[in-house]
């Protein structure tokens, strides 16, 4: 079992993408993961041309490289944020923020989501990445005192708002891969198992594996996969490491990414928390056949040598399963 390693592209949304995609041949990089957003990919443009997919697709070939997948994140954040304001507006497309009234920038993303499904289709893709948002993550801490109902309510209103979604999805044929992460409606198991609940769970939604996440928050990233194997769609390679001094938290004190003084932050893969060994084995144990996205994110190191680093270390650690047991060859023959 050979899984492609591919570069999200989102971290690289000021690069043109085919500059992108030059250097991610001559590293060694079998394809991508598109983020929406610059010239890199344009879910309304995809629909209203009929050559738009087609040349996306030519241009990545020309360079030996394949897209596997859709990232659609921020506007997926926009569906269950209930709370909308000007770090939305900055993230997603005028068309969607409209005039900025909450309602009706859900109902915008709602649809929008929609017609990424119909995107990928045309992008010979199987999978669309996202967030949903969240109407009860502010909720988070219970305090003013938070009853069941309101969460019970939160749950609902993200099934009312994401069935029909998947019920797209699910016709097209794609799959719905939540990056299970803080602010989202699910950030852990017990969250996703109750996400998936909600949503009786339906066939197109699963999960982005991403460990990056889990590690700030004390989740096993392993148990993640057992508890979910069937829920895979897809992986994202990316590191955290925590940096607790006794004086910061892992709610990071409102201070940016990169300021030593956090508690936790995104490090180049591999310099970081997670045993990669362990969700490597993990992932075989599973029979996880879809690629190795690396989503890189270091904030004190230069991006293109920490791509390069990124790439030779997921190359060393993805190793396939054995086809036997170790000590077979002992065994008694006939």
């Amino acid at each position: 079992m050979t899984r492609p390693i591919l570069l999200t592209t989102g971290q690289w949304g000021d690069m043109p993408l085919e500059t992108l995609a030059q250097k991610l041949s001559e590293w060694g990089y079998d394809g991508v993961e598109l983020g929406s957003g610059g010239d890199h990919f344009d879910v309304e443009a995809c629909l209203s041309s009929d050559r738009y997919a087609r040349d996306k697709k030519d241009m990545l070939a020309k360079y030996g490289l394949k897209c596997y997948a859709i990232s659609n994140h921020c506007v997926g954040q926009c569906v269950c944020d209930d709370l909308v304001d000007e770090r939305h507006q900055a993230i997603i497309p005028k068309s969607v923020w409209g005039d900025g009234k909450p309602e009706g920038v859900q109902e915008r993303a709602a649809e929008h989501m929609k017609n990424a499904a119909l995107a990928a289709k045309l992008m010979d893709v199987k999978v669309v990445t996202a967030f949903t948002g969240s109407s009860i993550w502010r909720k988070l801490y219970f305090w003013p005192p938070t009853s069941d109902d309101v969460i019970d309510a939160g749950y609902r209103d993200f099934a009312e708002r994401f069935t029909p979604i998947f019920d797209v999805f699910e016709k097209e044929e794609i799959k719905f891969a939540l990056e299970v992460h803080p602010t989202e409606i699910a950030y852990d198991i017990y969250t996703m198992q109750r996400a998936l609940e909600a949503v009786n769970y339906h066939p197109a939604f699963g999960i982005n594996f991403d460990p990056s996440h889990l590690i700030p928050q004390f989740v096993d990233p392993v148990k993640l996969l057992e508890a979910f194997p069937d829920r895979i769609f897809h992986m994202h390679v990316k590191d955290s490491k925590v940096r607790l001094d006794g004086r910061n938290s892992i709610l990071s004190s409102h201070l940016n990414f990169g300021d030593p003084r956090r508690g936790w932050d995104f490090v180049s893969p591999g310099r970081g928390d997670v045993d990669w060994d362990q969700v490597m084995r993990a992932l075989n144990r599973i029979n996880y056949q879809g690629p190795l996205t690396i989503e890189w994110e270091d904030s004190g190191m230069d991006r293109e040598w920490g791509a390069q680093e990124a790439l030779e270390m997921v190359k060393k650690q993805s190793f396939p399963p054995s086809g036997q047991a170790f000590d077979s060859a002992f065994s008694k023959r006939d």
